[in-house]
C-alpha cells in the first residue's frame, strides 16, 4: 500500500477545513460591527439594465468616516435602480439620494443588538467547527480503509495524528476569528 494515499487524504481533509475557514470569514464579513462597512453592501444586486449586477460592478462604495457609507454610481441614472436595490436587501439601512450619490447612516448598535450580534457569530463559528470535525471524520474513516487494504498500522497511526494535528491548528484558527469578531462587536 503506498503512503502517498495516506497524503492524499491528509491534503483533502486540509482543503476542507480551509473552505470551512474561507466560509466563516465570508459570513463574517457581511455582519455588522457598529462601524460602517462597504462589505456590508457587498450581497447587493442592482439590476443594470435587466440583469442582476453586484453593486460593485455599477459603482464605487466607500465609508468616509465610521458613520457614513456612500455609494458613488459610474452612471447618474443608476441612482435610483442602486437606491431600490439597497431598500430591497432589507438590511435595514435608510439610503439618502441626493441625485449625485447615495448616503447611507449606518446606526450605532444598540447593547442588546451587540448581543445578538455575537450570539450570531458564535453560530457561524460553531457551523465552521463542525465542517472541520467532519473532515476530521471522513479523513480518519479513509485513513482506517486504507489501513485495511494494506497501509501499515504505523503509517496509519502518524497519518491520524496528522489529521488531528491540522483539526487542532484551524479550530484555534476559529477561536481566534471569533474573538477578533466579538470583540470588534463589543468595541463602541
Amino acid at each position: 500500500m503506498n503512503p502517498d494515499e495516506a497524503i492524499k487524504v491528509i491534503d483533502s481533509a486540509e482543503n476542507k477545513m480551509k473552505k470551512a475557514i474561507e466560509h466563516l470569514e465570508n459570513e463574517l464579513r457581511v455582519v455588522r460591527a457598529g462601524r460602517a462597512n462597504p462589505a456590508l453592501l457587498s450581497g447587493v444586486m442592482v439590476d443594470y439594465y435587466g440583469t442582476l449586477t453586484p453593486l460593485s460592478q455599477v459603482a464605487s462604495v466607500g465609508s468616509p468616516d465610521a458613520r457614513t457609507i456612500v455609494v458613488q454610481p459610474w452612471e447618474k441614472k443608476m441612482i435610483d435602480p442602486i437606491e431600490k436595490a439597497i431598500m430591497a436587501a432589507n438590511l435595514g439601512f435608510n439610503p439618502q439620494n441626493n441625485g449625485e450619490s447615495i448616503r447611507i447612516m449606518v446606526p450605532p448598535l444598540t447593547e442588546e443588538r451587540r448581543k445578538e450580534l455575537v450570539k450570531q457569530v458564535k453560530h457561524e463559528g460553531e457551523t465552521a467547527r463542525v465542517s472541520i470535525r467532519n473532515a476530521r471524520r471522513d479523513a480518519i474513516e479513509e485513513i482506517k480503509k486504507l489501513q485495511k487494504n494494506g497501509l501499515p498500522e504505523d503509517a496509519a497511526k502518524d497519518a491520524e495524528a496528522k489529521v488531528q494535528k491540522i483539526t487542532d491548528t484551524y479550530n484555534k484558527k476559529v477561536d481566534e476569528i471569533l474573538e477578533k469578531k466579538e470583540k470588534e462587536i463589543l468595541t463602541v
